[in-house]
């Protein structure tokens, strides 16, 4: 039987970390929080009176330099990876709860997916969509560098397993405003930029050895202004697609909004590769 370590790295959302452990509790066997630079808004009670671990990590910016650390303290294989401003539907909760209970999945599985519904600020406007957030893993099976929006890259394969997570943070999850106007967002570009100027291991890795970047990051770094180009008519297109087969109707905004942020990322790397010369 799987025991699961729930994993959350996060920053200044106390109250919606409350509101995950409280949707979460009895789903884990073990509990690891990594807040991003000093703790200021009391997050480290909540979290040991949940009866979890409570560490402070270096400010980043983002969470994904923190993940090595985190899943080094994680007291189980299975990682278990939610943020704050998420929860787990009714379904998924059941189905975390047989997880557990059942025998070791088949090795050649990495991990699980399941579906990330938009949010426009007040509910979830699709139900289906969007369907490939990574769930559940193993972190035996993974590998990883510690990059902004580097995902972890599986040994075997992910599953989907067709559950909701419900993702909702204070503002919309999606839309053109939050690549053109939110700070953060432009933060994240300046940082992937001037990572893509060294290697993947210049960063925190968990069991990833290796200097080549991932085909996605390889081709901006050897074509940005071509990938600008390319990559939002394809990704726009693509999400069109699937929105309209999982949900037989489009949303528009929401489809631009990835490729918008990946065009972006090419024209920031660009601006950055010819200012370091």
């Amino acid at each position: 039987m799987p025991a699961l370590s729930l994993v959350v790295c996060f920053y200044n959302q106390r109250d919606l970390l409350e509101r995950l452990l409280r949707e979460s509790a009895g789903l884990y066997d073990d509990l690891v929080v990594v807040h991003d630079g000093p703790d200021t808004g009391g997050a480290r009670a909540v979290v040991e009176a949940a009866g979890g671990r409570f560490f402070e990590g270096p400010r980043a910016g983002q969470q994904e330099p923190h993940w090595p650390f985190a899943w080094g303290q994680a007291a189980n294989d299975w990682i278990l990876k939610l943020d704050a401003d998420e929860f787990p539907s009714a379904e998924m909760k059941q189905w975390l709860q047989s997880f557990r209970t059942a025998p070791e999945p088949d090795p050649a599985i990495s991990g699980f997916t399941c579906i990330w519904p938009l949010w426009n600020g007040y509910k979830a406007i699709s139900k289906k969509y969007w369907d490939g957030r990574l769930l559940l893993f193993d972190r035996r099976r993974v590998r990883f560098f510690g990059m902004v929006e580097q995902g972890p890259v599986p040994d075997g394969r992910y599953v989907a397993t067709g559950l909701v997570l419900h993702h909702q943070p204070k503002r919309r999850s999606y839309g053109v405003r939050n690549i053109l106007v939110r700070k953060q967002t432009y933060r994240w570009r300046e940082l992937i930029a001037q990572s893509l100027l060294g290697k993947p291991t210049d960063f925190p890795c968990w069991r990833w050895d290796n200097d080549a970047w991932p085909a996605d990051w390889e081709q901006i770094r050897r074509h940005p202004l071509r990938t600008a180009l390319t990559r939002p008519i394809r990704g726009t297109l693509r999400e069109l697609r699937d929105q309209w087969k999982r949900e037989r109707r489009f949303f528009p905004t929401a489809a631009l909004t990835g490729p918008l942020h990946h065009l972006m990322i090419c024209l920031t790397y660009w601006r950055v590769r010819r200012r370091q010369g």
